[in-house]
């Protein structure tokens, strides 16, 4: 992603002018670390590029909400999780491949935006030991896995944790997509994961509900009502299937392609993908919309199991 990028969906808006973060101080419910809560898991939107750090070019007051949203996240736990789990839209591997490193570095993936983007700190401890059991996880449901001892946080985590945790005081590692983008692979990922929501870790699918570049920029052109129709049309494909039992779930994501408008809402499904994740993981779980909102003329929303 490019300030470029965003710019363009912005060309003929006022600059919103956020220069950084405003300062919050994280509010997690306070609990022994050896509670075993079960946790929620969520897909969430990430947004477009170092968004809360910096001014990209779009409306004011277009990410108002979502920052809502992610600064929320943390009073919807029972408790303060273990640690975090993320599926970052941003990283793809030939196998599922996990982050080790006990202290993550920064991974400033993207270009063409402000020096202040490419000093965005958030010092959150990994999660090695942690890390090993995903592994045996994977590996007692028959998935190779592989692991990176110096990935670092990519903004599909950052952007979506520093609001969540601006304290990073939870420990924080990722889980890669794996090449090929299947579903079902996708789900039986999320479901061998399960376990761990009930020793506290909380997973969570980072991507985007709508993402087509073209598309942002027809909408924020004021080109964009046929773009709005097709995100809606996902949209409420997408609540709609959330609310239905998990085999008809199960099956409708293993099928979104059939959606509505489904490959002009996604023409890669990168950004849909942890979503599959985060859905094995939530088992059989009672699935909400607690987010929704329009963003560069789209509709996007989050997700959330349990």
């Amino acid at each position: 992603m490019t300030r470029r990028h965003f710019l363009a969906l912005g060309a003929g808006a006022m600059a919103c002018g956020t220069s950084g973060l405003r300062a919050s101080p994280s509010s997690f419910p306070e609990s022994p670390m050896s509670s075993t809560s079960r946790m929620p898991t969520f897909f969430v939107p990430h947004g477009g590029g170092p968004w809360p750090f910096v001014d990209i070019g779009t409306a004011p007051g277009m990410w108002d909400q979502l920052e809502a949203h992610l600064r929320g996240l943390n009073m919807t736990t029972p408790e303060r999780p273990k640690a975090i789990l993320v599926v970052s839209a941003h990283w793809e591997e030939a196998e599922p491949t996990v982050m080790t490193s006990p202290a993550p570095p920064m991974l400033y993936d993207y270009h063409g935006f402000p020096e202040a983007a490419y000093h965005v700190q958030w010092p959150a401890p990994g999660a090695p030991e942690l890390a090993a059991q995903v592994q045996d996880l994977l590996s007692s449901a028959g998935i190779r896995t592989r692991t990176d001892a110096s990935r670092g946080f990519d903004h599909g985590t950052f952007v979506v944790t520093a609001l969540s945790d601006p304290s990073a005081v939870i420990p924080t590692f990722q889980l890669s997509l794996k090449a090929g983008l299947d579903p079902r692979e996708h789900l039986a990922i999320g479901r061998a994961l399960a376990p761990l929501r009930d020793q506290g870790v909380l997973i969570l699918g980072s991507g985007m509900s709508y993402h087509n570049m073209r598309g942002f920029r027809m909408a924020m052109m004021g080109q964009g009502a046929a773009v709005r129709e097709h995100s809606k049309a996902f949209d409420d494909w997408l609540a709609q299937t959330m609310t239905d039992g998990v085999d008809i779930r199960t099956r409708s994501l293993v099928e979104w392609e059939k959606a509505p408008a489904a490959r002009l809402c996604h023409p890669r499904e990168e950004h849909l993908l942890p979503l599959m994740v985060v859905a094995g993981a939530g088992g059989e779980d009672v699935a909400t919309l607690p987010y929704r909102d329009e963003l560069m003329g789209t509709l996007v929303s989050s997700v959330r199991f349990g």
